[in-house]
């Protein structure tokens, strides 16, 4: 189905992708349900719809890489594709499924790359005064999340690995860590 039909359907504005409604003021869905954040607070915000079909399943074990490689519209924004991990995971959340710790894998690569540094690396590469990722990266870790940086996109980049935060794992490379992962049996999730 394309996205015009989609629209057609469903509206422009619901097909849109929105910022994070902080934790402390839910956001209102276009039914008027009261979108949710259960397990990333106040990021991946989530809308109950009632009579949805196809749910998460409690008896399968949810092992995912999501392979971030965008960078977001301005570097003073959230990467989209964190926040579609932490959507993920509400998601789930929501049907109280958990995955397990380090079932739930990012990969970072390519454009998206600078988001893995520390403030003052990230300042120097893209002029921001803070990342504006670290505070969902730290959130998806203590949900579980694995989060690791492609060490040739590090040299790629220009970004030293010493300057990477401390909560981010440096694999040899993005190639790699699909490759083996998706033959151990992960899904993979590209942005």
């Amino acid at each position: 189905m394309c996205v015009r039909t989609l629209e057609a359907i469903f509206g422009a504005d619901d097909l849109a992708v929105h910022e994070a409604a902080p934790a402390s003021r839910p956001s209102r869905g276009s039914a008027g349900v009261t979108a949710q954040q259960p397990v990333i607070a106040g990021y991946g915000r989530i809308t109950p719809v009632e009579g949805a079909v196809e749910r998460p399943d409690h008896s399968l074990r949810y092992r995912v890489l999501f392979s971030v490689t965008k960078a977001a519209s301005s570097p003073d924004k959230v990467n989209p594709s964190l926040e579609k991990v932490a959507r993920f995971l509400n998601l789930l959340g929501a049907d109280g499924v958990r995955p397990a710790q380090g079932d739930v894998i990012v990969i970072v690569h390519g454009p998206a790359t600078p988001i893995i540094a520390d403030d003052e690396a990230y300042a120097t590469k893209t002029g921001a005064t803070t990342n504006p990722n670290l505070a969902l990266i730290a959130a998806l870790r203590r949900a579980g999340v694995s989060v690791r940086v492609c060490s040739q996109a590090l040299v790629g980049n220009g970004i030293a690995p010493v300057t990477v935060d401390k909560a981010i794992e440096v694999d040899v490379s993005a190639l790699t860590t699909m490759a083996t992962l998706q033959i151990r049996g992960w899904a993979l999730i590209p942005d």
